[in-house]
């Protein structure tokens, strides 16, 4: 009985005629002149010379073997419903209901189209379309590392452009990005394996920097760096700094790099393995700026002109070698600098000398000089020449340092080879 309702509810059939003047039997379940089959379909004496057949008719239910008939309210409405006919069979009725599927196409196109849209598919310089700003890559077979940077708004500063010490940092993290790219990036920050074995880390002895024009909020610069040999133990590294958009040239800089015993703090040879490591991505090629051979002079309490004390590291001053970033000593340098200077001129050029490292109990000093001019008469000046030293409050130097300012309304000065006749 089950199967036959299961069945007749997947599979609907039109019902045959029913008889209109059949009567029941007095009794349920059995007697007169109509009989009952097994399956329960009532049948006709065989003069009625046809058959008609009950649709979904059950057998009486029982209960305790006893057969109960339904009151007569229940078989007028059971009446009342086999006298109603489902429409007819035919090809449309037969088909599944589409609205729900057509649905869901129109869901899903919706959905891809507005993802679509939201893709941005302007067309691309071919040297961005890959990692425009991702860790970087390797090009011009292995020897030279590219990677992009977009200028943020915590970077810029008073004039609206990005700092020096943004700058100092690009360069900083495409230095080591390159070393992690090529494969070489021990446990140390910056340090090889062979370099790791022996506690050997990398500490720069001198840098010197251009600046043709800073990138400004919004701006993407591509940072290009290589390394040379310097010397019998030391490496040269250069940066070519180019606006994405223009491919202008902003900045170029170039870097000395020597070895340091990490457990004693002084400086060591470069070991045959460590050279092996490195020797294959050197570049012979001169530096990307002529080396400026002017000596750095000493400054004192009697020619420095202006004197920052009590200058102190913080904890996030130190990297992982537990000395002060050489990024920070920019700062540092700049905190003695004229505020008339920072007011009016910009920094185009700047060279160091790191003398020493310092930790984070040190406690500095910061020295400026101004050359040639007095501070009063800035304004009529175009560029302007500072000496600076930076040293331990006890005396023992840190960074001298050498920097060049043009005035921030100069629209034509600021040429990479340009180079102020009183420092030619």
């Amino acid at each position: 009985m089950v199967a036959t309702a299961a069945t007749s509810s997947f599979f609907p059939v039109a019902p045959l005629s029913l008889e209109s003047g059949a009567k029941a039997s007095g009794k349920p379940g059995g007697g007169g002149s109509s009989n009952l089959d097994a399956c329960g379909v009532k049948s006709k004496s065989a003069s009625s010379k046809g058959l008609h057949v009950k649709a979904n008719a059950q057998a009486p239910p029982k209960i305790n073997g006893t057969t109960v008939g339904l009151s007569p309210s229940m078989e007028g409405v059971k009446n009342e419903d086999e006298s109603s006919s489902p429409p007819a069979r035919t090809f449309i009725n037969q088909l599944p209901d589409w609205s729900m599927l057509l649905a869901a196409i129109t869901t899903i196109f919706l959905a891809a189209e507005k993802q679509w849209m939201m893709l941005d598919w302007k067309p691309r310089r071919p040297d961005m379309l890959i990692d425009p700003f991702g860790i970087g890559r390797i090009v011009q077979d292995g020897f030279v590392f590219r990677q992009n940077f977009s200028i943020r708004s915590y970077e810029i500063g008073a004039d609206r452009t990005a700092s020096i010490e943004t700058l100092m940092n690009h360069l900083q993290e495409t230095a080591l990005n390159h070393v992690k790219t090529a494969g070489l990036l021990g446990d140390g920050f910056g340090s090889t394996p062979e370099m790791c074995k022996r506690n050997l880390i990398w500490v720069v002895t001198r840098m010197q920097v251009l600046v043709d024009r800073y990138p400004t909020w919004g701006d993407v610069v591509q940072v290009d760096t290589w390394v040379s040999s310097s010397g019998k133990n030391g490496m040269r590294r250069d940066w070519l700094v180019h606006d994405c958009k223009t491919g202008e040239t902003l900045t170029r800089a170039s870097s000395v790099w020597v070895m340091m015993n990490k457990q004693t703090r002084k400086l060591s040879k470069m070991p045959d393995e460590v050279r092996a490591e490195i020797g294959p991505y050197f570049v012979d090629t001169p530096p990307v700026i002529d080396e400026d051979g002017r000596k750095l002079p000493k400054l004192d309490d009697s020619t420095a002109e202006y004197i920052r004390r009590g200058l102190t590291p913080r904890w996030s001053d130190l990297d992982v070698n537990q000395h002060v970033n050489n990024v920070k000593y920019i700062g540092w340098i700049l905190e003695s600098a004229p505020l008339a200077i920072l007011e009016s001129h910009e920094l185009s050029s700047m060279t160091l000398e790191y003398r020493r490292e310092c930790g984070r109990d040190s406690v500095l000093q910061s020295l400026t000089a101004v050359s040639g001019a007095s501070v009063g008469g800035l304004l009529d000046f175009g560029y302007i020449e500072c000496q600076h030293l930076l040293r331990l409050e006890d005396g023992p130097e840190v960074v001298r340092g050498r920097t060049e300012w043009r005035p921030k309304h100069a629209k034509n000065f600021g040429k990479l080879d340009h180079i102020p006749a009183e420092s030619a």
